[in-house]
């Protein structure tokens, strides 16, 4: 009990310390100001061709893309959700861009030419620019042909809760609480959250995310590429979020009963991630069954968000900091999936992988979670922590895009030999946000 009342006390007394003292001043209004070139290069206007093999954006309003320059040539749910907590997103392209997605949503189930099938709920992977046609599943920007097993046997699971978060973070910003009755291809705003929302498997044992061989959807559309399977520790984080958010709306439209019963299965949600993920040395691990290993954005999100407290974050905290130090963790400000001495085999990180190992999701670097993970390791070892922010500003001053055309930093994700996708926007987007609410605080 001694050891306990010290950590949690440690816990209190280091956190404001650690988080006023991650980045300073000057390396904050650069990524910043990178951030918001970022942002501005990913926009889409009505009427802008950006590919020689799709049209131009008639989709009626500015779309906002993965990344600037050539890649990723229409409008993903994912990146866009997660680049919202920027404050650089106007109300108006807010709405456009949640409007686009709930009219794609699919209002009754069906299968592909693949046998794979896409539930009645489900939410785009991607939207084409030129005809508005959901594309489902990654891999391809076809509307006839999308749906190849290898990919799932059903659509990506996290984008049903991040159209959730698009809607609350408009309606918080916008105060547009009437949005949610506006009737969309026969439904309102509010029921399509809801179907979104139900039509991701859950185990009913514990509430958490599940699917088998049988069933698989990408947990995560950051690794996309890898085949996980059992009770998904990252979709399921995106649940406990979504739980939140739903009661919340609930709360706006003073419907008490529904808000508390959300909330109670946001408790339950809590309580099952630790223990049915939670490793000796503090790691959540991404699943119960294929690609089981201890995951790094898993873990340092459920302590950045509050899911891994006292005891459990500091234990966390402890696992990564020594990680970082022994280079294990972190190259040039950037994060692994896995940590390298937790690779499933020689050969790959992830147990399950379309790639090589040591490139793209199995195993490269990437930008998006590292705030996420300072954060983590600032709860034991500030130094560490301000010392791998320092490696990414680093990294993005020496790259930075806006020098010109031979410098694409901040990269989607990148190894000692290889780089890929310039202008990259989590990369900077998910960083800034966390380490502006850090220092805010």
């Amino acid at each position: 009990m001694t050891r306990l009342l010290f950590i949690l006390f440690f816990y209190l007394f280091l956190y404001p310390v650690s988080a006023q003292s991650l980045i300073s001043r000057e390396d904050l209004a650069f990524l910043k100001e990178l951030t918001q070139a970022v942002v501005d290069s990913s926009k889409i206007y009505p009427g802008q061709r950006i590919s020689r093999d799709f049209g131009p954006n008639q989709t009626g309003g500015v779309l906002i893309r993965p990344g600037g320059r050539t890649s990723y040539p229409a409008f993903w749910i994912r990146d866009y959700a997660m680049s919202l907590g920027t404050g650089m997103i106007p109300i108006k392209e807010q709405k456009h861009m949640l409007l686009l997605t709930a009219s794609t949503q699919n209002d009754h189930e069906f299968k592909t030419q693949f046998g794979s099938f896409v539930p009645m709920g489900a939410i785009a992977d991607h939207i084409r620019i030129d005809d508005s046609l959901p594309i489902y599943f990654p891999g391809t920007y076809d509307f006839e042909n999308q749906g190849e097993i290898r990919w799932g046997q059903q659509p990506p699971l996290d984008d049903m809760f991040f159209f959730i978060q698009m809607a609350y973070v408009y309606i918080k910003q916008s105060g547009d609480l009437s949005i949610l009755q506006s009737p969309i291809r026969g439904k309102s705003l509010f029921d399509r959250l809801l179907s979104a929302f139900h039509a991701v498997p859950i185990n009913p044992l514990n509430q958490l995310v599940s699917v088998s061989d049988f069933n698989r959807g990408v947990d995560f559309g950051f690794r996309d590429a890898i085949h996980i399977t059992g009770d998904l520790c990252f979709t399921s984080i995106l649940r406990y979020q979504a739980l939140l958010h739903l009661a919340e709306l609930y709360r706006l439209q003073e419907r008490e009963k529904d808000r508390l019963s959300f909330l109670a299965k946001a408790d339950t949600c809590k309580m099952e991630l630790i223990r049915v993920f939670q490793d000796r040395r503090g790691m959540l691990r991404a699943s119960t069954r294929k690609s089981a290993q201890a995951d790094v954005w898993s873990t340092s999100w459920a302590v950045y968000l509050g899911l891994l407290e006292g005891e459990n974050a500091m234990k966390a905290s402890n696992c990564l900091a020594q990680a970082y130090k022994s280079n294990h963790l972190a190259f040039r400000g950037a994060i692994r999936h896995v940590l390298n001495t937790d690779d499933f085999n020689r050969r790959t990180a992830w147990e399950g992988s379309l790639v090589e190992k040591n490139s793209y999701q199995n195993g490269a670097y990437w930008s998006t979670p590292t705030a996420w993970v300072a954060y983590t390791i600032s709860l034991t070892q500030p130094n560490l922590a301000q010392q791998l922010i320092k490696e990414l500003i680093s990294d993005l001053k020496k790259g930075d895009f806006r020098k010109g055309k031979d410098f694409g930093a901040p990269w989607e994700c990148f190894t000692e030999s290889s780089r890929q996708n310039p202008v990259y926007m989590t990369s900077v987007t998910v960083p800034f946000q966390v380490l502006l609410e850090l220092v805010s605080h």
